[in-house]
This record gives C-alpha cells, sequence and structure tokens, in this order.
C-alpha cells in the first residue's frame, strides 16, 4: 500500500452527519427510531449521527460478510450477527458506512423487510455508484465518492486506519 491521502476531511464529515440527523428529525419528528449499525465499518458514522438526534433512538446492530474469490462482495453472504429486537411496526433505519456493489445492503435489506418494519430506510456515510452492480435505494447519503479504497471513520484495512477522523485512501 502506498501513501495516505485525505479525501473527505473531519469537519466536511461532521458538517454532513449533522445535515444528515436534520433530515432524518425532519422526516420522522417525533417518532422513536431504530439504528441500525453494520458492524465494523459504521460504528463511528452511527454513533456521531444518533448523538445528535433529538428523536428517541435505539441501536442494534448486524454483522454480514462476503467471501468470493476476488476482493469485491459478489460472493455469499453470510449474517455473523443479527439483531435480536423485534422491529414489527417500528421505523428502522440501516446505518451503512459504504455501498459499492450493493449486494452486502440488498441481502441486508430484504432480511429486515420480512421482519414487517413500518418504515425501513437506508443511510449510507459514502456512495461508489460507479461499482454498483445491484440496485438499491439510498434515502440519505453523505458523499458520492470515486473508485478508490478508502479507509478511516471507521473503514479499515486489516483492522488498521479505522479510528483516523477523516476518509482517506491509498495510493
Amino acid at each position: 500500500m502506498g501513501e495516505l491521502k485525505v479525501l473527505i476531511d473531519e469537519e466536511s464529515l461532521q458538517n454532513k452527519v449533522e445535515e444528515i440527523a436534520n433530515q432524518i428529525m425532519k422526516d420522522y419528528e417525533g417518532e422513536d427510531l431504530i439504528f441500525v449499525c453494520i458492524l465494523k465499518g459504521s460504528t463511528f458514522f452511527t454513533v456521531d449521527l444518533a448523538r445528535r438526534m433529538t428523536n428517541n433512538v435505539q441501536l442494534e446492530f448486524m454483522k454480514v460478510s462476503s467471501y468470493g474469490e476476488n476482493t469485491t462482495s459478489s460472493g455469499k453472504i453470510t449474517l455473523e450477527l443479527d439483531m435480536k429486537q423485534n422491529i414489527a411496526g417500528k421505523n428502522v433505519i440501516v446505518i451503512e458506512d459504504i455501498i459499492d456493489t450493493g449486494h452486502t445492503l440488498s441481502y441486508i435489506l430484504d432480511h429486515l423487510k420480512e421482519r414487517k418494519p413500518n418504515t425501513l430506510k437506508l443511510c449510507a456515510l459514502l456512495d461508489k455508484t460507479e461499482r454498483r452492480e445491484v440496485e438499491i435505494d439510498i434515502d440519505y447519503v453523505g458523499f458520492e465518492i470515486p473508485n478508490k479504497f478508502v479507509v478511516g471513520y471507521g473503514l479499515d484495512y486489516n483492522e488498521s486506519y479505522r479510528v483516523l477522523p477523516y476518509v482517506g485512501y491509498l495510493e
């Protein structure tokens, strides 16, 4: 791996989190919400978003992994950790760090739809649209980014770089 360069600085990230939180509060004024944090990558984003909310927000966690012959997420998707809470009739927002091909998020959304939530929306910090293979509707999106390998603010490379306060890329 080469040099680490800043793609989205800390101030821009935090401004965008504030903007998304304000939009969610406007859309769900006075309503309870369940944020489903997709581990591990969306942890920082989920926490920063939840702390800005005036709504009552409950946190749930899911972990999925995708295995394949290559580095894309087009392989078999495995649910490693499922949320325990009954979400029937509740307002659920899935919080994801990055949407790439869309396979993993499509799997998660289908899995959660079966549980009959009142609303099910998707919030993603980063959207890598040029890599999309599955159509995904993103209700709240932070930044559209180029096809670069990004790290920081929850995203990692072999568990490194995750705690950086900004999003960078490795050249």
